[in-house]
């Protein structure tokens, strides 16, 4: 049986190599040929998987968007609500390179979704599933209007990790931490438990 041209090319490499390129360079940069280069190879490899830079982009954007969310997701609840938010969430800041390369390339898909269907879709059901998540925890401790104060805690994550991507001397870690424990706390004013 002949083996397919192709066959050791996975998607999923495709978008780690495009990840790399992303962090390092932008997104920008990003192109057909850079990923191929990162992967280590050939162009047509890259063509086979995705026939369009628009369907490699939107293939990594919800590779990176599952890492997020399964880090997330694998977070151990803890009884005390806050002390769990602050688990979960400090987990979308860049509180290490991993964490800081991640949020580095979100955020300039965030800015490419603005135009993009396809990375908009991927966005959109991210931030609600992140929402959703807060927002329940939030509900559970009690919280009054908790679906508003999840959105408002989760938009004030994404501004400090933004802000901390672009400005790190004016956000250093220990800022980001003590901001999102502040964040967190108040999301939880009146809630029902501690």
């Amino acid at each position: 049986m002949r083996t397919r041209p192709y066959a050791t090319t996975s998607p999923t490499r495709l978008a780690a190599a495009l990840l790399e390129v992303a962090a390092r360079s932008g997104l920008d940069a990003a192109s057909v040929r850079e990923v191929a280069n990162e992967a280590g190879v050939s162009i047509g490899a890259v063509q086979h998987h995705f026939p369009t830079k628009d369907e490699m982009l939107a293939f990594s954007f919800r590779t990176l968007a599952d890492r997020v969310l399964n880090r997330l997701s694998n977070v151990d609840p803890d009884i005390d609500p806050g002390r769990t938010l602050f688990a979960a969430l400090s987990q979308l800041l860049p509180l290490d390179e991993t964490r800081g390369n991640e949020v580095h390339v979100m955020s300039a898909f965030t800015v490419r979704a603005v135009t993009s269907p396809s990375l908009s879709a991927v966005r959109s059901a991210t931030l609600f599933t992140i929402r959703t998540g807060i927002s329940r925890l939030l509900l559970e401790a009690g919280t009054p209007d908790a679906e508003t104060r999840a959105a408002l805690l989760l938009a004030a994550v994404n501004g400090l990790a933004l802000d901390a991507a672009a400005s790190p001397e004016l956000y250093p870690r220990e800022y980001l931490t003590h901001a999102l424990h502040t964040q967190v706390q108040l999301a939880l004013a009146g809630a029902d438990v501690h």
